[in-house]
């Protein structure tokens, strides 16, 4: 017994140190961090102060102090104050040493309060001493990944449950300790083994996670230049993380769409478990898969951007970590494969598509082994579930298209409504402009409730009736969650060939023809499933008022997708357009208030003008050079844009789009590291990007051979 005792003992100390030392680890990363930041901080506390009157001083102390003085010698500010040590303002006529003093400490106290307030983003053209250390410091803990979290609270729970019984256990591990222990003290220590042994049984999880953990935080720190690489590949996360350790959020009601303190309250305290989840979540995401969570039945209508899919994905999650099996989600066609991607990506749960060919087996499969089912709307009412299979949650996306009753995919939505008692839908169309529609879509969820919205909730604006509608209905803007949002957002938009753009590219590859190959997806316009995307990215930033910036190396789709938006988009802008001619179509295109669509081809619009009104870029195919994408992009993402970019590159998987990308993912990060750091790369991005005439070479040859052609 004392020998399996040692042993049992010596793996319960062993994990309790790697939990201890995987805690310490963390605060020590985090200290870094906060080190790194605080000279930021000041230095934004500092601008902030220099805009503070002095008059705000008499509020720190009560309106004791005398600021005429100051005043006459030219102080403006608190942060004048700041900067004057108390010998220099005791110089001041009618300025003694106390008094001195006292003005100094004021705005002191007012410089730490600002530190406090101030937030810090990160800013990749700011390369400098200050900004570096933050980015490598977070580096570590960005590269830790999201199951960082987890392990923390592994940790956590570890040290909490094996402290004790490690302590209890420890005269059951030793002779001598046994023979000076008291005979209480050694029956509590003969119990205490055998809980420990349990406990570690219970805790091989915990043990894989803290382990993988701790080896992920005690890497050594990257250089700047690695560390800035990396922030440009995944900027996204580092301003997360950064906005959680620096408390830098968005205003809370915004965040929380402005619902009821009573309501906001209860989706607060609704836990989320991430066990089957692998993103880490902003502030404003999480909150959103907890209202769909505490509410069952409700609308998620966040702007365009905001990631209602990975919120959907943490609700879906969270369920099946409380034992639901099975998960519905209709779309439209067009997003079917991004739905299947991203669950692939941010969730631990198998996907089915029930679409296409493989569709009775992915059926099949799903019913037998759960997971989450994706297929279309217009389908949907075709879907044979047996009645046995019960939903953890249905989701609609795009959820707007089930607005008419009437309709053959409205009404199979409101019977898969009818069966489940979780739905979510989600819709970036702003609601409160559309009460009528509104109302259509709240009939599915809550009838009852649908017949008490009026039209004049909306009347006093559109926070008034997000607060009448509370309990069904959560939007959040850009601009209200601003501050947790990356300054560009990449959404790779994957649509599968029609069987029009089958064809078309068969046929081009036939001939070896590599530029017929990459624009064969818009061959058939009217059936196009990349058009039919472009057109729903279009009208869905039409609904929140953005412009939109249209890119293609071809003329010839540019035109298509004129044609497709009703011949209502400016330019095209073309290699051929006289520069006078670009700055007036850039000019009406900025100038026309709310939505519009500027169609531009990548090599001509991508250089030289100032595109800085849209907020929505489209680039209709990759691209062979990393270059031209990189400066299309810079056009909308420059000094003077307010507003997060959202880059969508519509792409086709299995096909020369999906080679192109594999192709080119290694010139892609020789671009990230040394074009953008070398001035002469500046002068000649060609050095850096792979000959046109070889990757079609390659290209052509291999989709050749994977279809038989």
């Amino acid at each position: 017994m004392t020998g399996e005792a040692k042993d049992v003992l010596r793996d319960g100390s062993a994990l309790l140190g790697a939990a201890r030392d995987l805690v310490a680890d963390h605060r020590r990363a985090v200290a870094d961090v906060h080190a790194a930041l605080a000279p930021l901080r000041a230095e934004a506390a500092k601008e902030q102060l220099r805009e503070i009157p002095l008059a705000r001083l008499k509020d720190v102390t009560d309106g004791r102090l005398r600021l005429g003085p100051l005043e006459e010698a030219g102080f403006g500010s608190v942060a004048d104050v700041l900067e004057a040590t108390p010998y220099r303002l005791q110089l001041l006529p009618g300025i003694g040493p106390q008094t001195a003093q006292q003005l100094h400490a004021a705005a002191g106290s007012l410089a730490e309060a600002a530190e406090r307030s101030v937030s810090v983003r990160i800013d990749v053209d700011r390369r400098d001493e200050a900004m570096a250390p933050v980015v490598v410091a977070l580096h570590r803990l960005v590269n830790a990944g999201p199951e960082l979290a987890r392990a923390r609270a592994a940790a956590d729970g570890v040290d909490e449950r094996f402290g004790p019984l490690v302590h209890d256990a420890r005269p059951a591990g030793s002779w001598w300790r046994r023979a000076f222990a008291r005979p209480a003290k050694r029956e509590r220590a003969r119990e205490a083994v055998g809980e420990l042994a349990e406990a570690l049984r219970e805790a091989q999880g915990a043990r894989l996670l803290i382990s993988q953990a701790s080896v992920d935080l005690l890497r050594p720190h990257v250089s700047p230049d690695e560390a800035w690489i990396d922030f440009e590949l995944r900027a996204s996360d580092y301003q997360t993380l950064l906005a959680e350790l620096a408390a830098a959020g968005p205003e809370r009601e915004a965040a929380e769409g402005f619902l009821p303190d009573d309501l906001a309250a209860r989706v607060k305290a609704q836990p989320l478990d991430d066990a089957h989840r692998r993103v880490a979540l902003r502030g404003y995401q999480a909150f959103g898969a907890r209202f769909a969570l505490v509410q069952r039945r409700v609308i998620l209508g966040d702007e365009m951007g905001l990631g209602k899919t990975v919120q959907a994905i943490a609700a879906i999650a969270h369920l099946r970590a409380e034992g639901a099996a099975h998960f519905l989600v209709a779309c439209p066609a067009s997003v079917l494969i991004n739905w299947v991607r991203e669950i692939e990506q941010r969730s631990a749960i198998a996907a089915h598509p029930l679409h296409g060919a493989g569709r009775a087996a992915a059926l099949e499969a799903w019913v037998a082994g759960g997971g989450i089912a994706v297929t279309t709307l217009a389908t949907l009412h075709g879907l044979d579930v047996p009645d046995g299979v019960r939903l953890g949650m249905f989701v609609v996306d795009e959820a707007h298209y089930a607005k008419n009753h009437e309709t053959r995919r409205a009404q199979a939505v409101a019977a898969w409504c009818g069966r489940t008692e979780r739905v979510l839908f989600l819709t970036g169309t702003p609601m409160e402009n559309r009460v009528e529609e509104f109302r259509s879509l709240v009939a599915h969820l809550r009838p009852e409730l649908a017949r008490e919205i009026r039209s004049s909730d909306a009347a006093l604006g559109a926070r008034a009736f997000r607060s009448a509608v509370a309990p069904v209905y959560l939007r959040r803007n850009q601009r209200d969650v601003l501050v947790e949002l990356p300054e560009v957002v990449r959404v790779d938009e994957w649509e599968e060939f029609s069987a029009a753009d089958e064809d078309a590219y068969r046929a081009a590859v036939l001939d070896g023809n590599f530029m017929a190959m990459r624009r064969a997806a818009y061959a058939v316009p009217d059936k196009s499933a990349k058009l039919d995307r472009l057109t729903e990215l279009v009208r869905e930033a039409a609904e929140n008022e953005l412009k939109v910036v249209v890119f293609s190396y071809f003329r010839d789709v540019l035109d298509a997708v004129r044609d497709a938006l009703g011949g209502a988009a400016r330019g095209p802008i073309r290699g051929d357009t006289p520069p006078a001619r670009r700055q007036q179509i850039v000019d009406a295109f900025t100038a026309e208030p709310g939505h519009a669509v500027l169609l531009a081809q990548i090599e001509a619009g991508g250089v030289g003008l100032n595109l800085q009104a849209a907020s929505v870029v489209i680039i209709c195919e990759p691209q062979v050079k990393p270059t031209v994408e990189t400066q299309a992009i810079a056009r909308a993402h420059r000094m003077g844009q307010v507003r997060t970019v959202q880059v969508h590159r519509l792409l086709t998987p299995g096909g020369v789009d999906e080679r192109m990308l594999q192709i080119l993912a290694h010139k892609a990060r020789l671009f990230d590291e040394y074009a953008r750091r070398s001035d002469l790369a500046e002068q000649a991005p060609e050095a850096v990007d792979i000959s046109q005439q070889d990757l079609a070479r390659q290209i052509v040859a291999e989709e050749r051979e994977r279809l038989g052609a």
